[in-house]
């Protein structure tokens, strides 16, 4: 009776992570909707209507005025996006120095205008709403 309950348990185990991992590439991509729908603002230079559909988290950080006067400095001179492409996209649960929750960490090998070649990082987590936000960009 004990081997039959160890190996249901166990099945349970495999069949749940296997369950995780296939929801894996669905959060994935639908993270990185949100990102491209959010860089879209940025490279339109819409930085305080991007800065409204960034994740709660993020607001809570940086405050409006802040990220304007950070993107004009820092992503403005840049110039157009010329091209971007995937290199890599991570879900996570757990990022150091951010509350625990669902992220997923995008970064793109990216051609500007300005800067032949860059790698931007793109986080977008699980909102408190349900919804993926942007909570964090940087540009390399």
């Amino acid at each position: 009776m004990l081997r039959a309950t160890i190996s249901f348990l166990v099945i349970c185990m495999l069949m749940g992570a296997g369950f995780a991992s296939a929801q894996q590439p669905a959060k994935e991509e639908a993270a990185v909707t949100a990102a491209e729908k959010w860089l879209s603002m940025v490279d339109a230079g819409k930085y305080a209507e991007s800065w409204g559909e960034t994740a709660g988290y993020f607001r809570s950080l940086v405050k409006q005025d802040q990220w304007v006067q950070t993107m004009m400095k820092g992503r403005k001179p840049l110039g157009k996006v010329i091209t971007r492409k995937i290199e890599s996209k991570t879900y996570l649960t757990s990022l150091q120095g951010a509350p625990d929750g669902e992220y997923v960490v995008i970064q793109y090998v990216t051609s500007f205008e300005n800067k032949k070649s860059a790698v931007e990082t793109v986080t977008p987590m699980m909102d408190k709403n349900g919804r993926w936000r942007v909570s964090g960009y940087y540009i390399n």
